[in-house]
């Protein structure tokens, strides 16, 4: 059997839509409460991104909580319950192998309140008004 050979380019473009894809049914997951767990029932958790390895066998899915409340209880029954969101993962997306899903917090949201912070602190805006 021939191995299909992929440019840089198309590598990319194929673990994104990959990735989106596993981003998609993880929220659905979670949105329609299919994980039998009291803290997830109780919170909504948004997926903002998952980043895929270039062989697709693993996943780091960036989670949120609405409000990041209770971040690290969520990212706890999260990662208790791996096992159910790849098996859940593998089959509906058809995957030749179960990527293996690493949850995270997602920090891009704080970085953004910082990065705000810093512009409008006052001397940049003396700086920035010269």
């Amino acid at each position: 059997m021939v191995r299909q050979q992929f440019t840089p380019e198309q590598h990319s473009v194929r673990l994104l839509k990959v990735g989106e894809q596993v981003r998609h049914v993880l929220s659905e997951i979670l949105t329609r409460q299919q994980v039998h767990d009291d803290t997830l029932s109780a919170h909504s958790v948004s997926v903002t991104e998952v980043r895929m390895t270039p062989d697709l066998r693993q996943a780091t899915a960036y989670v949120k909580p609405l409000l990041g409340e209770d971040e690290e209880a969520v990212l706890k029954a999260l990662r208790t319950h791996t096992a159910f969101f790849q098996r859940e993962v593998a089959q509906r997306l058809k995957l030749r192998f179960a990527a293996k899903i690493q949850f995270r917090a997602d920090e891009s949201f704080d970085e953004a309140s910082r990065i705000d912070a810093l512009l409008s602190d006052p001397r940049v805006q003396r700086d920035l008004e010269e």
